[in-house]
């Protein structure tokens, strides 16, 4: 090999320690085309050198895979193939594309794992079977058609300089004018979002249920609740928890007629405000700000949770639970998906279980801890005690 250390080192011998030389002369050397041919040559490390280079034609070809998923979801293909494999023919009476159409997005999904044939029949693959009846993956799939238009150059975006996201418009609380967020008391104005984080929420509900005992509390306050599917959906594993939620106007009268209908009168109080300029209710000794602060600035964010103490009774609880960056196993669901996606969205960023820590200690909380989940990708867990 015709590179050596010494003449694909930096210039300057004051900049880098040894250890920095080391890497960089690595990084130099896999680089090297000649060094590429010549170690794909050489049997135990070809298939290095072939899995490394599969990475990067996958991420290149990362947005073709996922349109061919979007492709997938809108014919409804995994609903179609959830009793048995179909034939081509079979398939094509039941969605509207062209045969020719249809037959290269079967082959491209068969590619990539969603789906697989089975003597001549196309049936479910590995990754198609989980979708099947899934709501909660299947809206977030056909919502991210917003957060591609908004990557379609995204150096426009790190700039700054787009002037009309389609993310940020789908998203109508993150507006700081306060005319705007008074005209989100109309309930047309907030159901597109609010549908979407009710039919996704479950993905992080089911952690939060499986990992923490509510039945050791009296009322729950469920801060930017939504429709209300939480507590919903935590209501059939409590008996006498009763509960509050807090969020938009809009929202909160979407929230108290849905839980009015499924929980029965008088066990649910649905309030209707601006968490950031209004007291949140007192009464409750657990508060849950669920999928909440990763939507806003670090100023607001301490902020609320300032807000969140006040209107805790001593030795009351908060959980908080979201997607979070330096995911164990997981280090590109936050700064990667999250980070791109709250930048498209307009404001807010992922933080680490240590910076939610750090900012539950400065307001006032004292014990401060995660529990452990399964599904680490869905969210992770931190509790806080006043």
């Amino acid at each position: 090999m015709a590179n050596t250390l010494s003449n694909m080192l930096p210039a300057s011998k004051d900049k880098y320690s040894l250890w920095d030389k080391l890497f960089i002369w690595k990084d130099r050397l896999i680089a090297s085309r000649q060094f590429q041919r010549e170690v794909s040559r050489i049997p135990l490390l070809s298939s290095i050198s072939q899995h490394r280079a599969k990475g990067v034609f996958d991420l290149m070809a990362g947005f073709v895979y996922s349109q061919i998923l979007l492709g997938c979801v809108r014919i409804n293909l995994f609903e179609h193939l959830a009793d048995g494999p179909l034939t081509i023919d079979e398939i094509a009476t039941k969605v509207d594309l062209p045969f020719k159409g249809l037959e290269r997005l079967l082959l491209g999904a068969q590619a990539i794992d969603l789906i697989e044939t089975r003597q001549g029949r196309f049936a479910l693959g590995t990754l198609g079977a989980p979708l099947v009846g899934n709501h909660a993956l299947l809206s977030m799939i056909e919502h991210h058609s917003a957060l591609y238009q908004d990557l379609r150059d995204p150096i426009t975006l790190l700039r700054g300089d787009l002037k009309e996201k389609a993310l940020e418009s789908y998203w109508p609380y993150i507006t700081e004018h306060s005319e705007e967020l008074k005209s989100l008391s109309a309930v047309e104005k907030v159901a597109q979002y609010s549908e979407l984080m009710s039919a996704s929420l479950p993905l992080v509900a089911d952690e939060i249920i499986d990992a923490y005992d509510f039945n050791q509390h009296q009322c729950l306050l469920d801060i930017g609740g939504g429709q209300g599917t939480f507590i919903s959906l935590l209501s059939q594993h409590t008996k006498n928890l009763k509960f509050k939620l807090f969020d938009l106007p809009g929202v909160a009268t979407l929230a108290q007629d849905i839980l009015n209908q499924q929980l029965g009168q008088g066990r649910v109080d649905c309030i209707g405000g601006d968490f950031f300029n209004e007291a949140l209710p007192t009464g409750a000794d657990i508060v849950t700000l669920i999928r909440v602060i990763f939507d806003h600035d670090d100023t607001r964010v301490k902020q609320l949770l300032k807000s969140v103490y006040q209107s805790l009774p001593l030795g009351g609880r908060l959980l908080v639970a979201e997607p979070m960056a330096d995911t164990p196993e997981l280090p590109a669901m936050g700064q990667a998906y999250f980070g791109f996606y709250l930048l498209a969205m307009g404001r807010g960023r992922p933080r680490s279980v240590q910076e939610i820590s750090n900012f539950l200690h400065e307001a006032g909380f004292q014990k401060v801890r995660s529990i452990k989940n399964m599904m680490k990708i869905n969210a992770q867990i931190v509790i806080a005690e006043k």
